[in-house]
């Protein structure tokens, strides 16, 4: 007997199989496509591990991992030298905090705008005109934090207090504009994808159009939301030119915004462009400074898959 379900009856009465009689090899090409392009990433964080690891062992064999994230001074290349990496660290998530202080109040703004308030006219102007932030280069962000952002806060300060030249509050005020586009973007593509049946729900209870934002868009869009926040952070943390040219390249353990600091990539990016012999210890600082960064990063995207795991919404 037949299976009907691979089985249709025609107008002349005779049956045709629906089971597919010829491979589609264009299907089994974009598979193995798609299969490729998953392993070069895989491949490509494989191979940066790799990278890491020996230089990264040699400096923890002369250098012990308690002195490094626990010391104050890091002085690598002076004589004698310090291998306390905090002053890295707190430049950094100093820099980072200032940064997603900025974006993330302007990206949410910007995507509940677009998402909720815009007409579609409007947001085919605006989110292709936001998103150009996204291909300006780094180092123009950079030049900008130095020669706008700190001369326009220095005159704004009182005569003496102000910011210095190189400083870790323009740079993250800077940074936090350069990965506004991300967090809107990710953000509002979250929220457009909320059930339309949601909003017309809360419409029919008498909310205004603010409380349908605020208290049933963003709560539904909230994994989302959480995703474009931590990969604007990730992004910060992983960002050089503009630290390299506005941050400052003395490291610094302060929490004082105004004066100069050495982010984990300032460092890197200082020292690899130096004169270090390869295979000294003061070259594999570089390693060292860098398999720090990669794990903290690691971190926070494990953290950021618990937290979208844990406010995902499915909807039927």
């Amino acid at each position: 007997m037949s299976d009907p379900s691979s089985v249709r009856q025609t107008a002349s009465g005779t049956s045709r199989s629906l089971k597919r009689s010829q491979p589609r090899y264009g299907e089994k090409a974009i598979q193995v496509l798609l299969v490729a392009a998953s392993l070069v990433s895989v491949a490509t964080t494989v191979g940066i591990v790799i990278a890491l690891i020996p230089p990264a062992a040699a400096f923890f064999g002369q250098v012990g991992i308690g002195e490094f994230l626990t010391g104050t001074d890091w002085s690598p290349l002076f004589k004698p030298p310090s291998f306390g990496v905090l002053p890295l660290v707190t430049g950094t998530l100093m820099i980072t905090a200032i940064a997603i202080a900025v974006a993330l109040p302007l990206g949410l703004g910007a995507a509940v705008y677009l998402s909720e308030y815009a007409s579609p006219r409007t947001r085919k102007i605006f989110k292709p005109v936001l998103e150009v932030l996204a291909g300006i280069p780094t180092v123009v962000f950079g030049f900008f934090a130095l020669k706008f952002v700190t001369p326009l806060l220095q005159d704004i300060w009182p005569a003496g207090d102000g910011p210095e030249v190189f400083n870790a509050l323009s740079a993250g005020f800077v940074m936090g504009i350069m990965i506004i586009p991300t967090i809107a973007s990710l953000s509002e593509d979250a929220m457009s994808a909320v059930p339309r049946s949601l909003r017309d729900g809360a419409f029919a209870l008498g909310s205004s159009r603010m409380q349908v934002s605020t208290r049933v868009v963003v709560p539904a869009a909230l994994s989302g939301i959480v995703a474009a926040t931590v990969l604007g952070i990730s992004r910060a943390i992983g960002e050089t030119m503009i630290v390299a040219v506005a941050a400052g390249g003395r490291p610094n353990l302060s929490a004082d915004p105004l004066e100069g600091m050495q982010p984990m990539t300032g460092f890197i990016a200082a020292a690899g462009i130096g004169d270090l012999p390869t295979g000294s210890l003061g070259y594999q600082t570089i390693f060292a400074v860098g398999s720090l960064l990669f794990v903290m990063t690691l971190l926070m995207n494990l953290l950021s898959i618990r937290l979208v795991r844990k406010y995902r919404e499915v909807y039927e």
